[in-house]
């Protein structure tokens, strides 16, 4: 495969993945402050599948997409004043933990057990780049904060890390089967 359909994949690939946390950002339970979606399953599967580079440029991708005003963010909203409301954090922190997400896992192992690791590291990071926001936008204390944004979130969290795990590395070990997505390590399940 050449340089230019090189890209174009990726292109493409990336395009999906921001598509997807898009359409699971639609998956919403409501809660007091911030709502559990199904965005953060997307960031965990977009980093398993397809790491840390491509992952984190999707996740890029999807947040300048909310930007612009298109409804891609929970609840079918869009706009650059969701970023710098109070759940903006957690959307900026969907780039950063896709990116630790698939480090770890390029470093390691693109297995279950060290996904669940990698996903559960990514959660937190999302947890905690949404909370430092939240805290100063609602102008909360700490633990409102943390109580408000972060408690309610993490045995859901733990839940979508393990779906994420799972369904991310049989998905990549299909894809990678199907040779639509190249493998940097070997996929063991």
């Amino acid at each position: 495969m050449n340089n230019q359909q090189t890209k174009l994949r990726a292109i493409i690939i990336c395009a999906i993945f921001a598509a997807l946390t898009g359409i699971l950002a639609q998956v919403e339970i409501p809660l007091p402050l911030v709502p559990i979606s199904g965005q953060t399953l997307a960031v965990g599967l977009t980093a398993t599948i397809i790491g840390s580079r491509l992952g984190a440029i999707s996740m890029i991708c999807y947040t300048i997409l909310g930007a612009v005003g298109l409804p891609v963010f929970a609840g079918f909203s869009g706009g650059a004043h969701i970023l710098v409301g109070p759940t903006g954090g957690y959307i900026f922190g969907f780039i950063v933990a896709a990116f630790f997400t698939g480090i770890i896992l390029e470093k390691t192992k693109f297995n279950i057990p060290m996904a669940m690791v990698a996903n559960t590291v990514g959660m937190i990071i999302t947890l905690l780049i949404g909370m430092i926001q939240l805290k100063y936008v609602a102008n909360l204390s700490w633990n409102q904060a943390f109580a408000g944004g972060v408690t309610p979130f993490i045995v859901v969290g733990l839940i979508k890390a393990f779906l994420a795990s799972w369904i991310g590395i049989v998905a990549r070990k299909r894809l990678v089967q199907a040779n639509l997505i190249k493998n940097a390590k070997k996929v063991a399940a």
